[in-house]
């Protein structure tokens, strides 16, 4: 495998798990203080965006901005306001109706989203290594999320699944579009650019649904474990997994995010001491080698293509 693939692969990898922890940051932050979803994306991207811009300015110092076309502004502030503002907020608004294993299954339909909407836009074939570690993956998600109580959803529940798969949807036409600007742009340029605009989207929200200073009242502690979650699970995942997807591609990069379910499993193992199942030790064996059949396929590819 040549060393641009085994770095896609970890750079996805990481951002995936990375990205995993924001579940479980809520959760705590939840436990110290009610806060409202708005209050919290807001306040998330606040602490995240002064770096974003950091970022921006320093690659405008040291190789200067990619000159952006209108049509190419135009796709930058339609991916970042699929991709992390609409996305983000279905997503939370669909945990309202639905228990949030059945919600993770959901959110986990993306990589066939990314991959049959490659198809059909791209008309890229989709191979069989790639079937495969969609299908050990999804059976692995499932397993490490079964329980007793997994479809024990309210009344809402169509509803709430809804609104969760618009927000898979709308994340897998980002990581498609973003495929191509990645390559174009640069990652720290791109991703810089989109969740700024998905900062502006969150603020706009806020100003027409809230006090000015309603995300002023609240502990201490909402505000670390929130400047945690934009570092951690924001600012480092946002770059790390885009670069994932600049090198190996949305489809493989989506499958590779597989991973993301279960290691949300492992983190609550370990900040929030939750126990973990046998079925849940099996599904996150299932998913880890979803991951490595796509870096398996990416190796022999190239072992062919050098012989």
């Amino acid at each position: 495998m040549e060393k641009s693939d085994i770095g896609g692969v970890l750079f996805a990898l990481a951002g995936a798990v990375l990205f995993s922890l924001k579940p479980v940051l809520i959760k705590l932050i939840y436990n110290i203080q009610s806060v409202e979803t708005i209050h919290l994306l807001l306040l998330r991207m606040l602490m995240s965006l002064p770096f974003y811009i950091g970022i921006l300015l320093y690659v405008k110092r040291k190789q200067g901005l990619y000159a952006l076309s209108k049509a190419t502004i135009a796709a930058i502030i339609s991916l970042g306001f699929l991709g992390f503002y609409v996305a983000s907020f279905m997503d939370f608004a669909g945990l309202k109706f639905l228990s949030a294993s059945l919600e993770r299954v959901i959110i986990f339909l993306n990589p066939t989203i990314v991959l049959l909407l490659s198809a059909v836009l791209f008309k890229k074939k989709i191979k069989a290594k790639q079937w495969l570690a969609i299908a050990l993956t999804y059976i692995g998600i499932v397993i490490a999320f079964a329980s007793n109580d997994m479809f024990n959803a309210s009344a809402n529940l169509l509803k709430g699944a809804t609104f969760v798969f618009v927000s898979a949807f709308c994340y897998a036409v980002y990581l498609i579009g973003s495929e191509i600007y990645l390559r174009k742009i640069g990652t720290l340029e791109f991703t810089s650019y989109t969740m700024i605009v998905a900062f502006v989207c969150i603020a706009i929200h806020y100003l027409f649904t809230s006090p000015l200073y309603g995300i002023l009242n609240y502990d201490v502690k909402v505000y670390g474990y929130t400047f945690i979650m934009a570092i951690l699970s924001t600012l480092f995942p946002s770059f790390l997994f885009a670069e994932g997807i600049k090198r190996i591609g949305a489809p493989n990069g989506s499958i590779v995010g597989g991973i993301g379910p279960v290691s949300t499993i492992l983190f609550a193992v370990l900040l929030l001491n939750e126990s973990i199942s046998l079925l849940q030790l099996i599904g996150t064996l299932l998913v880890i080698g979803g991951v490595l059949v796509i870096s398996y396929e990416s190796k022999k590819k190239k072992s062919i293509l050098k012989n």
